[in-house]
């Protein structure tokens, strides 16, 4: 008797946890009807679709440069900037030759070894073209591949202990966006003017990784890579490295609020984290929105829910949104950007921010 208690408690153990899984919740909070919270960097029209932007903060804290694309995956077309940290912004001229390439632009501040630093900008077609500009966007260099055939240009640039940059991103099969996707990365030795030969870094049967993320731990001894699963099986997917990207671990689940696709993962001032991402969390009540997940390093470590998420922004056009920019001011100010079919009706999307602290949402939490 005592053995089938013991059997029967390990089956009921087992089927919780993959149930679980499946409908897992934690407490979440809506910002999304609070349109005093939202700076419409980009307004859609019926014939205008503003797609997949990306942010890049200067160091005054105030000056911020949002890149996004015409249309959805299409060519890039527009550079804003904002010098009073997000909450006006100003069109300006780009190069004709960025509207040859096309497909999520990433932007970065990188900076070499001697101290000079590049605004950096990447696009995926053909094959990684890039750019960069010396004097804060004033010029830019002329458009030039790096010959790394791509679904999408690197989604997540880290700087190592000796200078260096990591740069990861996917790639499909054959060159093309198909299963099964797999993780590549590269690395620069000079602040991002030249880039070595990719290596395969990342895959796992029967899942397509894709979209990484690298986040430091706060010691700054282990990277996290989290990836978007292109498949929908499960949840997203997770891999660490202990020796800068010479070697990563094998691919597991991450928990069930981090999943979604293209995440964005910064540290707060309290040294908490925020990630910003589409939520595709298996019954999530904000499945197909625009999301932050709030927790701690350890929870992504150890596999914890986190403390809570929020609901950023509705999207009226199903799961099409979501591709983010993250910034975090000093005094702890949150700026959320991505692109999101912003209201009902023919227009199509915006880019658009939200700006929010901690602990405003906290307090909101606490009253669940």
């Amino acid at each position: 008797m005592r053995n089938i208690l013991w059997i029967i408690l390990c089956f009921s153990s087992i089927m919780s946890a993959l149930f679980a899984q499946t409908v897992e919740t934690l407490p979440w909070v809506d910002l999304s009807r609070d349109k005093n919270r939202h700076i419409i960097i980009a307004q859609g029209t019926e014939t205008l679709y503003n797609g997949h932007p990306t942010t890049v903060k200067l160091g005054d804290n105030k000056t911020i440069f949002c890149s996004w694309s015409y249309d959805h995956g299409g060519k890039l077309g527009f550079l804003a900037v904002s010098k009073d940290a997000g909450l006006t912004w100003e069109n300006l001229p780009i190069p004709n030759d960025w509207k040859e390439t096309r497909n999520c632009p990433s932007i970065y501040l990188l900076k070499d070894k001697s101290g000079v630093e590049r605004l950096m900008l990447f696009a995926a077609h053909p094959e990684m073209p890039y750019t960069y500009s010396e004097d804060l966007g004033k010029t830019w260099t002329s458009m030039k591949s790096l010959g790394m055939p791509c679904v999408m240009a690197f989604s997540s640039v880290t700087q190592l202990s000796n200078g260096d940059y990591l740069g990861l991103y996917h790639r499909g099969h054959n060159d093309k966006d198909k299963s099964p996707l797999t993780l590549w990365q590269s690395k620069s030795i000079d602040g991002g003017v030249t880039w070595n030969a990719p290596i395969l870094v990342g895959k796992k049967d029967g899942k397509s990784p894709c979209e990484p993320f690298v986040l430091k731990s706060p010691d700054g001894k282990t990277l996290v890579c989290v990836a978007r699963e292109n498949q929908r099986k499960g949840h997203s997917l997770m891999m660490t490295s202990t020796d800068e990207g010479e070697t990563w671990s094998e691919m597991t689940e991450t928990i069930w609020g981090l999943t979604g696709d293209r995440h964005i993962i910064k540290y707060t001032p309290d040294n908490r984290l925020v990630a910003v991402f589409r939520d595709m969390a298996p019954n999530s009540p904000t499945k197909g929105h625009f999301v932050a997940w709030v927790g701690t390093y350890n929870d992504i470590k150890n596999g914890y829910s986190g403390q809570y998420k929020i609901k950023l922004l509705h999207n009226n056009a199903g799961p099409d949104c979501g591709y983010p920019g993250l910034e975090i001011l000093l005094d702890g100010t949150i700026i959320a950007t991505t692109y999101v079919k912003y209201e009902p009706g023919k227009k199509k999307h915006s880019v658009v921010s939200v700006r929010f602290k901690l602990e405003e949402t906290d307090a909101m939490v606490s009253l669940l």
